[in-house]
């Protein structure tokens, strides 16, 4: 049976929102000018328009980009749809692979509309500190498909990197750190897998707004917290170090998005593949 991918992309932002995510948005404590109600308001208006079978990947992230301006006035998911939108679509090629290769086979067959639709979602959201690149820029036309696009991008935006590598962070990262948790509930696993993006490599979101020394920084700061947070006594004690750290990010204006969106990601993925192999 194939799986409920609109379903499942809605279970994933949910848990990501209902984790405690340090310098992210979530129930434990709002910020950077957004709310929970905002990201579940948009998860649903655009998970009908990801799941939308037979429609080609930038129509999908164009499509959900403007469902999802029809009910919030800030970018609360730009990231997430650009990763979900291939994920989604690999879900329903009618083959016996798994996931990862679907998703190559997807890539692979991105086209210069599937660029041109992106690059105009991307100019929908107004992403904050997106500047100007010096090649295939989204404010111009596409002149090539989307995932050459993504690939010149790669070295400075993780999302883009996952276009380039196959979404190698979020199957060897993710969806292997949600495997290695079975019986554990979603936010849980939501929480293990951010931590795990946010200690892997540099916030490229923070880097894009505050710079790669702060991003560096931040990389540093979540190592320490995250062997604090494994040495912790108790699961009250764990709470209490993350949302300390949570409520300095904030303060300083330091939100990883690029962490959280990797998250939905991986949750997604990792459901996805499970519902393909039942």
């Amino acid at each position: 049976m194939a799986p409920d991918i609109a379903g499942l992309f809605i279970a994933a932002c949910r848990a990501e929102v209902m984790a405690l995510k340090p310098g992210n948005v979530h129930v434990h404590a709002a910020g950077h000018g957004m709310t929970v109600e905002d990201f579940l308001a948009s998860a649903a208006v655009a998970a009908p328009e990801i799941a939308r079978a037979g429609v080609p990947v930038g129509a999908r992230i164009l499509a959900a980009v403007r469902a999802t301006r029809g009910v919030v006035d800030c970018n609360t998911n730009l990231g997430i749809l650009l990763l979900a939108a291939p994920l989604a679509r690999a879900a329903e090629l009618p083959d016996g692979r798994p996931l990862p290769a679907r998703v190559g086979a997807v890539l692979a067959g991105l086209t210069v509309a599937d660029a041109e639709a992106a690059f105009a979602a991307i100019r929908l959201a107004q992403p904050g500190g997106l500047g100007r690149a010096a090649e295939h820029d989204v404010a111009g036309p596409a002149t090539v498909d989307l995932r050459t696009a993504m690939m010149a991008a790669s070295s400075r935006d993780r999302i883009a990197a996952q276009y380039a590598e196959g979404y190698a962070d979020v199957f060897t990262i993710g969806v292997a750190r949600a495997r290695a948790m079975p019986g554990d509930d979603a936010v849980a696993l939501a929480e293990a897998v951010y931590l795990d993006f946010l200690t892997a490599f540099p916030d490229s979101h923070v880097e894009r707004k505050q710079g790669q020394a702060a991003a560096e920084a931040l990389l540093a700061e979540a190592r320490e917290l995250r062997r604090r947070v494994e040495a912790a006594a108790s699961a009250a004690e764990r709470h209490e170090r993350l949302l300390a750290f949570d409520t300095g990010l904030k303060r300083r204006g330091i939100n990883p998005g690029t962490s959280a969106d990797l998250t939905v990601a991986s949750l997604f993925a990792h459901w996805l593949d499970e519902g393909l192999r039942t």
